[in-house]
């Protein structure tokens, strides 16, 4: 028989793998966004999201376990609403910004869902740990040596996508421990797909850019499916990863999707990083990989002594 300590560490090494697996693949969705915004609003790009994922998400619904009406089904709206919140300002800072800048400028992230998750879900997290986040959001700042002079106001978007992105990891955290994941994506797309539908008809006939809508061509209606697949994916992975670990241990392996944001961004729009830009990869991965390290070994500890795993680090 596992012993509960072994357990837990396996949990958390499977729940670190689903997490680096999501940060791998998410990038793919910013590049889509990137590529289609010359032609099509971010408002658009973002319907299409929640539309696809709704598809691809139907035939996973025979899987899912539970009541579909609960008294938690206004923190599913709110938690659909939060992710078109932080999908349409990434989305629009996209138009403006390179890629991999974008990505630095909105990894302000896992620093304020790490601090929010101690706050609202009393998440209790080491030193150690903490110093590692802090380590990869210097990283951050070393890749976008940001000042708002340099890069101007489409900075303040990826900055409010991050805002709304750390509620929804909170509501994801709360949420996944009695929710079935299937079941709980499904409801963010049913939720984000009518609040961006709601935000598009209101704006119709207006002259609102990030909100335009237009008939997409055959090839860009394939992008936006691709698009859509990737996205459902690579948020279930997600939802799993929390499922098995407390936000103060994942939040440092987002990080991670900063390195394929900028590996895409060389080979599709030949953004190629300079050399300071790689001093602040190393640094971010020095983070994740010291996070993963130290978790090994606390589970290490906890499995000598035979006692149960607390959230702290």
């Amino acid at each position: 028989m596992n012993h509960p300590a072994n357990t837990h560490s396996m949990e958390i090494a499977r729940a670190i793998g689903f997490m680096i697996a999501a940060m791998f693949l998410l990038p793919c969705i910013d590049a889509i966004a990137k590529w289609l915004s010359g032609s099509i609003s971010a408002g658009q790009v973002t319907w299409s999201r929640f539309l696809f994922q709704i598809l691809f998400m139907l035939p996973l619904l025979p899987r899912s376990r539970g009541q579909w009406i609960t008294p938690s089904l206004w923190l599913h709206a709110a938690r659909g609403a939060l992710l078109v919140g932080a999908t349409l300002f990434f989305f629009s800072g996209l138009a403006y910004l390179p890629l991999a800048d974008a990505i630095s400028i909105f990894f302000v992230e896992p620093l304020m869902v790490t601090i929010l998750s101690a706050v609202f879900l009393k998440e209790a997290f080491g030193w150690r740990r903490l110093l590692a986040i802090v380590a990869g959001f210097i990283g951050a700042l070393i890749i976008i040596r940001p000042t708002f002079s340099d890069v101007g106001w489409p900075a303040i978007y990826p900055v409010c996508a991050a805002g709304c992105f750390s509620f929804y990891i909170l509501l994801t955290r709360k949420l996944v421990a009695k929710e079935d994941p299937i079941r709980l994506q499904f409801l963010a797309g049913i939720f984000g797909f009518v609040v961006i539908s709601a935000m598009l008809a209101a704006a119709s006939g207006q002259d609102v850019a990030a909100l335009a809508f237009i008939q997409p061509t055959p090839a860009q209606w394939g992008l936006l499916c691709g698009l859509g697949l990737i996205a459902t994916t690579g948020h279930l992975l997600v939802v799993y990863a929390f499922r098995h670990a407390p936000v103060s241990v994942l939040a440092p392996f987002q990080y991670v999707e900063i390195i394929g944001s900028t590996v895409l961004g060389f080979l599709i729009f030949d953004d190629f990083p300079d050399s300071v830009t790689w001093i602040g990869i190393l640094i971010i991965v020095g983070s994740g990989i010291y996070v993963f390290h130290r978790e090994t070994i606390v589970g290490a500890r906890r499995e000598r002594v035979g006692i149960s795993p607390p959230t702290a680090g």
